[in-house]
C-alpha cells in the first residue's frame, strides 16, 4: 500500500504486510510506526494482566497508557464522562495521563471499539485508532471524523509476527530475533501487593516499546510520566517525574476549580490553563504540601539503574516500588537508597531496550 508520505512530507512510502487493515484514512510512515507499536504495547500488557488496555501514542512512544477502570473527578470533568466501560475507560486514563502530549495521537485499545469509544474519538483531538475489531457502525463513526480523513485500523488478534526481525539503515541491513521473553508475574518475585505488581507488569510493556532511554511511573493502572528517548537515564526519571508532578497537581482543589468554566471552552485551553497555574500561580507551599500526599507509585526502568540519583529522584514522586534489570556495577549504592527510602527493589533481570 501506498502511504501518504514518509518520515517527511517530500518522502515517498509505501507499507506491505497483513498484522493490520487500513479500514479508513490514508496513514504516513510515521502513522503506521505509531499504530504498529501502539497496538503490540496494549496487546502484550492485555495478555499480561487480563485487562483491557489503551496507549495514546505520539512521535512513536507512548505519551499515556492505562488499564480499564475508574475515571477519577479531573478526568471526568475534563472530558465530561464519568461512567463509562472498560474500553473507553481505559483510553481515558491513558489520554489524561499526559494531556498536553496526547493533543493530536494515535490512539490503540486492546479490545474492539464500541460506540462509547468512537463517540470519545469523535470530538477529541486525535489522529487516528488501531484495534482488533469494530462494533457496527463504529467505523461510519470514525470515518465522518476529520473530513474523512480519520485513520481507523484493524489489526488481527491472531497474527504471529516472524521470528526474525530485520531494518536497512544507509544500505545495511540488520536482523535480530524477536524479542521472546513474555512479561510475567514471575520476573517480580513474590511479596509485591498485587496492585504493584499491575503496575510494574504495565510500565514494563510500556517500555518495552518506548524509545530508550526510558523509564516510567505508574499508580492504580495507569502511567503518571513516561520518559523516552533521552541519552541519560536520570534524565529519564527526572522529567518523566516532572510529569508525576503535573498530573497530581491538576488533582489539586486550587487547579481542580478551573475546570468549572463555562460550557463550550476548549478542553486543551482548559488543560493548558492548569499547568499555567500550576507553573505559576500554585505556590511552593501548596505544591509541596500536595505532593506529599502522593505515595504507592511504581517506577519500571529499561535499563539497569546506573547511579543512585535514579532512585533519589524517583522518590520525590511517591516511588515505593522499583523494577529494573540490575547488574550495574553500584548496584550495592542503588539498594542502598532504595532501603534509605523506603522503597522495595526488584532485579528482574530483563533489559527492555527499543530503537
Amino acid at each position: 500500500m501506498e502511504l501518504r508520505y514518509g518520515i517527511n512530507p517530500q518522502q515517498a512510502a509505501e507499507v506491505e504486510g497483513s498484522a493490520v487493515r487500513v479500514l479508513n484514512g490514508q496513514p504516513s510512515y510515521v502513522n503506521m510506526l505509531d499504530a504498529l507499536n501502539a497496538w503490540q504495547l496494549v496487546r502484550e500488557a492485555s495478555r499480561a494482566l487480563g485487562r483491557t488496555v489503551a496507549a495514546s501514542f505520539k512521535h512513536v512512544s507512548p505519551a499515556g497508557a492505562a488499564l480499564s477502570g475508574p475515571i477519577d473527578e479531573v478526568t471526568a470533568a475534563l472530558y465530561g464522562m464519568d461512567d463509562v466501560g472498560p474500553v473507553a475507560s481505559a483510553y481515558l486514563r491513558a489520554r489524561d495521563a499526559d494531556p498536553k502530549s496526547s493533543y493530536g495521537d494515535f490512539a490503540a485499545v486492546s479490545a474492539p471499539v464500541d460506540a462509547e469509544l468512537a463517540a470519545l474519538l469523535s470530538v477529541v483531538v486525535c489522529d487516528g485508532i488501531i484495534a482488533p475489531g469494530f462494533d457496527p457502525g463504529t467505523v461510519a463513526t470514525l470515518s465522518a471524523k476529520k473530513g474523512g480523513r480519520f485513520l481507523v485500523i484493524e489489526a488481527d488478534p491472531d497474527f504471529v509476527p516472524p521470528q526474525r526481525e530485520t531494518r536497512e539503515v544507509f544500505g545495511m541491513r540488520l536482523a535480530q530475533d524477536r524479542d521472546p521473553v513474555p512479561l510475567t508475574r514471575s520476573l517480580l518475585g513474590e511479596g509485591l501487593p498485587s496492585t504493584a505488581v499491575d503496575d510494574l507488569l504495565l510500565g514494563m510493556a510500556v517500555l518495552r516499546h518506548t524509545q530508550s532511554n526510558s523509564v516510567c511511573y505508574v499508580k492504580d493502572g495507569v502511567t503518571l510520566g513516561i520518559g523516552a528517548g533521552q541519552q541519560s537515564r536520570v534524565d529519564c526519571t527526572r522529567l518523566a517525574g516532572s510529569k508525576v508532578d503535573i498530573w497530581w497537581l491538576r488533582r489539586h482543589p486550587a487547579v481542580r476549580v478551573l475546570l468549572d468554566v463555562a460550557p463550550g471552552t476548549r478542553r486543551q485551553d482548559l488543560v493548558n490553563e492548569q499547568i499555567r497555574y500550576i507553573e505559576e500561580d500554585l505556590t511552593a507551599v501548596e505544591r509541596a504540601e500536595w505532593m506529599e500526599r502522593l505515595s504507592g507509585v511504581a517506577f519500571a526502568s529499561d535499563g539497569y539503574l546506573p547511579f543512585r540519583d535514579n532512585v533519589d529522584h524517583a522518590a520525590r514522586h511517591g516511588v515505593r516500588y522499583i523494577a529494573e534489570p540490575g547488574g550495574s556495577i553500584r548496584s550495592d549504592d542503588v539498594a542502598e537508597a532504595c532501603r534509605k527510602h523506603g522503597i522495595t527493589l526488584v532485579h528482574t533481570g530483563l533489559r527492555l531496550f527499543h530503537h
